[in-house]
């Protein structure tokens, strides 16, 4: 209902345009189908409308858009390698990975009941990882779709040009550097200039890529989202809160010249610590890049520390070498970015799937990030008829992953450390105390942000374990004795 010139100015709802201009133009299509069941849906004044024809388009919507996600999957279970003689349907690696892909309960419950549109652009994902000059297209349309997928552009950018551009010894894999092709390289950025000019290039010649920017990466909004993510930022903030408590009750810090504590008052807004320094967006700039980059030289004196990225340029290992790049970039940065939503997670937790049907490594790393990652989604249904509804699909879930690729990985050590198995059992005790104890005890009108606490630093715990976990186990591949 408003021209071009205005999509990235309208202000009337809270719930502005903020993402790329491609998925402006999705958005712009839909309406077309929308007006058809409810043209009142489209009135932009009309805020908080709803009715039977509106909600029932949208979830047909998304159903209806999952049909690129469904024919991702389809494709990444045409490459999974099968096991040799295995004739059971059900305990085949590409069944069980459908069924983690189609299933994820993350990505239902985040679509189908929140409502969002993930399922298609993980679709395209899922399947740019297929070919070089098709993938290099498809991520750039899904970079022009959701400008997030931006963190994991360092793993497509160096494994495409270090596959596509160069040729590799066939003794040892390493690089040619004589092999260099200038003309696949050209090829390969015009096809992702191509894109973007497509995209974006209407709004520049209108002379609005400074509102655009500003709304794709709204720095106003804080470090962290009303609800914290479970990353490294949620520890700190806790660390922080702690330090002033103590400091006050051993009276070294006053407590009227402490910052007010809005960090916990669910609001989306900039905060300063009290105690520790505080975060500006240069400096997750910073530590989202040194996660990728920089040498983890604390992590083991005996590995020859290579940067993620580094390690594909060295050795890409194929598909699969680039998939364990592509999550640890995506993990890294739901760790250590500005204003991280907790459905980020999915980010990495889907690409994780495809390596945990072939590598018992990767299926103990995905069991404990997607268990603590998926759970902590729970506060997004937070209506008590919602509770049953997320508790069951999120077990069903769980049992079928562990019980699936336990066995698909059978005849070997448990696929998690009795530790691991401890913190994941304490999630049992965390819901319990959120989702029925908490709701029935008086501290419930004085800390009502306190279940979001909880749940928050507890998953944080295991998602930064996660992903030091997975390092270590990237690190450890690049390091193992070639085979004669």
């Amino acid at each position: 209902s408003l021209p071009v010139s205005r999509w990235y100015h309208e202000n009337t709802s809270e719930w502005t345009l903020d993402y790329p201009p491609l998925f402006a133009w999705f958005e712009f299509g839909l309406s077309h189908v929308a007006q058809h069941f409810d043209r009142n849906m489209l009135v932009v004044e009309n805020l908080n409308y709803t009715s039977p024809s509106t909600v029932l388009f949208q979830r047909l919507s998304v159903i209806f858009t999952d049909v690129v996600f469904i024919y991702a999957v389809r494709e990444c279970c045409r490459c999974v390698k099968e096991q040799k003689g295995s004739r059971d349907l059900l305990n085949r690696p590409s069944f069980i990975l459908a069924v983690l892909l189609l299933w994820n309960f993350g990505l239902l419950i985040v679509d189908h009941i929140h409502f969002q549109y993930n399922g298609f652009l993980f679709g395209f994902l899922l399947l740019s990882v297929a070919k070089h000059l098709k993938g290099a297209l498809l991520f750039s349309i899904l970079l022009n779709l959701k400008h997030i997928y931006l963190y994991v552009g360092p793993a497509y950018g160096i494994y495409l040009l270090r596959s596509y551009c160069f040729t590799q010894n066939n003794k040892d894999g390493s690089v040619r550097w004589s092999s260099f092709s200038l003309l696949r390289l050209l090829t390969l950025g015009s096809i992702v200039v191509s894109v973007c000019v497509l995209s974006i290039g209407p709004f520049i010649a209108m002379g609005q890529l400074p509102q655009v920017l500003s709304r794709l990466f709204p720095f106003k909004r804080g470090l962290c989202h009303a609800y914290w993510a479970p990353n490294i930022w949620a520890l700190y903030n806790v660390l922080d809160k702690v330090l002033a408590m103590l400091g006050v009750r051993l009276k070294l810090l006053n407590e009227a010249e402490l910052p007010r504590a809005s960090m916990t008052g669910g609001l989306v807004q900039e905060f300063e610590h009290s105690v520790l320094p505080s975060i500006s967006p240069p400096i997750t700039f910073i530590c989202t890049l040194l996660s990728i980059l920089v040498k983890l030289t604390f992590l083991s004196c005996r590995l020859s520390m290579k940067p993620a990225v580094a390690s594909i340029w060295r050795r890409p290992r194929g598909a699969r070498g680039f998939l364990r790049c592509l999550v640890l970039c995506a993990l890294g940065s739901f760790m250590f970015g500005w204003h991280v939503h907790e459905k980020a997670i999915l980010i990495p937790v889907l690409p994780l799937s495809i390596l945990a049907v072939e590598s018992r490594e990767d299926a103990g790393i995905f069991l404990l990030l997607t268990t603590t990652g998926h759970y902590s989604l729970f506060p997004l249904l937070f209506t008590p008829a919602e509770l049953p509804i997320k508790v069951v699909l999120m077990l069903i879930f769980t049992i079928y992953s562990f019980t699936a690729l336990r066995k698909l990985h059978s005849g070997q050590l448990s696929l998690l450390h009795r530790l691991e198995v401890i913190y994941l059992l304490g999630l049992v005790a965390v819901a319990i105390a959120c989702e029925i104890v908490f709701p029935l005890s008086p501290w419930q009108q004085r800390f009502p942000f306190l279940p979001l606490l909880t749940t928050s630093v507890y998953c944080s715990v295991g998602v930064c374990y996660s992903f030091l976990r997975l390092y270590v186990s990237l690190l450890r591949e690049q390091e193992k004795p070639k085979q004669l």
